[in-house]
């Protein structure tokens, strides 16, 4: 979709939606509008240059002066990572340790073919390759000056990268690793954002690609190309709408028992500390419409775009996770390392908090569920990443059921990969 395109489609959605509602429990206080940082994302300035600081869109006096953190410069020292597992709490019988030191800014992996980890990276537009050496993790940079390669798949000897604006595909990369060979665009109907443009990528079983499209801000009507998930085909660049009113979602993959897609969603920030819930989401039939801009967490209006809406119009979720823990990779346990209680079960890998005052997440959780999504509940797997009130020692980014039925955990805080196993 065209810029021009854009507008015009936002300017008709914006003018059959606005208004002002908001139920009593979600009161907003009125507070001096220049003292607090704002944006207008209703004028066509906001969708051809988000700003900046689109985090503090929507700055609340209560919340006033909140931040997303800034991670160290250099990855952990493997002396600080051994230092830091020591305090991981996890289920009697399992373990952590590290599987690999210095990946800056890990995000999604991926596992070729021949064994290699192939790793995205949030800021410093890496991708990484993991590999054996003289009985060691030797941790590879194949890929520079991306945009922000976040996510990566792997399929038939070919590494696929998504790179904010199109998805890259590298053929032969196993055997390439010391010079990849020039990267072919399967798919670049995408737009150019950054601000939650970051994706992630998850194949199905007929090689098509799941792929997520966040608007660039906080809370807004986005344009008709945005709040969605798609489902892409890489051979022929087709591809198709499987839902809309999804905010940001970073993570999601395809149940074994069903072939249904199920995703991680981050909610909107500037309400409250506890509102609202991040959400496990199920699409268990194509267009449907989980929530957003007008509900949240499945029973909660909007305070700007809630107006006329019934959060019953819209898909709830499988479970809701918990304000602000912010929730990206996630897989189905697939393996038979675990004990059996653990198969099909959803583990999640939750960032941490940055909208609250006293942070949340920096998890591995645990979801058990049904293939319709009922009866789920989660538990807490693996924990310590939090000291205090606003310190992380590590943020789980991504998880991946290994060949051997362990699992590994990246972390784009520590610049780490670690690997959990179970033994009696």
């Amino acid at each position: 979709m065209t810029l021009p395109s854009i507008f015009r489609a936002r300017a008709a959605l914006a003018r059959a939606a606005l208004g002002i509602a908001c139920a009593a429990a979600l009161a907003v206080p009125a507070v001096n509008a220049q003292a607090l940082k704002s944006y207008d994302s209703t004028k066509k300035d906001f969708w051809a240059k988000p700003p900046a600081d689109w985090f503090l869109g929507d700055e609340t006096q209560a919340q006033k002066g909140l931040a997303p953190p800034a991670g160290p410069a250099l990855p952990a020292s493997m002396e600080d990572l051994e230092k830091n597992l020591k305090a991981i709490k996890l289920p009697k019988g399992f373990k952590i340790s590290v599987y690999a030191q210095g990946v800056n800014s890990a995000r999604q992996m991926a596992r070729g073919d021949k064994g290699t980890l192939f790793v995205g990276a949030f800021s410093v537009g890496n991708v990484y390759a993991i590999v054996d050496k003289d009985g060691k993790k030797e941790v590879k940079t194949i890929l520079t000056g991306l945009k922000m390669p976040t996510g990566l798949a792997f399929r038939d000897g070919a590494l696929y990268v998504v790179d904010i604006d199109k998805i890259l595909k590298y053929e032969n990369a196993e055997a390439s690793l010391d010079k990849m060979p020039e990267a072919k665009v399967v798919y670049d109907d995408m737009p150019p954002y950054i601000p939650h443009g970051w994706k992630y990528l998850t194949f199905d079983k007929a090689g098509w690609l799941y792929v997520a499209f966040g608007p660039p801000c906080n809370i807004c009507l986005p344009p008709t190309s945005l709040a969605q998930v798609r489902r892409v085909n890489p051979n022929t660049g087709q591809a198709e709408l499987v839902a809309i009113g999804v905010r940001n979602s970073v993570g999601g993959d395809v149940d074994p028992r069903t072939g249904d897609y199920w995703f991680t969603e981050n909610a909107r920030d500037w309400v409250s500390d506890d509102l609202p819930s991040d959400k496990l989401n199920h699409i268990a039939r194509q267009g449907e419409h989980f929530g957003y801009p007008y509900c949240h967490q499945g029973n909660l209006l909007d305070p700007k775009y809630g107006k006329g809406h019934k959060c019953s119009d819209f898909t709830p979720p499988v479970l809701n996770l918990g304000a602000h823990m912010a929730p990206l990779g996630m897989k189905f346990y697939t393996g038979k390392q675990f004990p059996s209680e653990y198969k099909n079960n959803i583990f999640i890998a939750e960032h941490g908090s940055w909208n609250r005052h006293k942070y949340q997440g920096g998890r591995i959780m645990r979801v058990v569920t049904d293939p319709q999504g009922k009866k789920a509940k989660q538990e807490v797997f693996a924990s310590g990443w939090i000291n205090g009130d606003q310190s992380y020692t590590g943020r789980p980014t991504d998880v991946l059921i290994d060949s051997d039925g362990s699992m590994l955990i990246a972390d784009d805080w520590a610049g780490a990969i670690y690997r959990i196993s179970y033994g009696k």
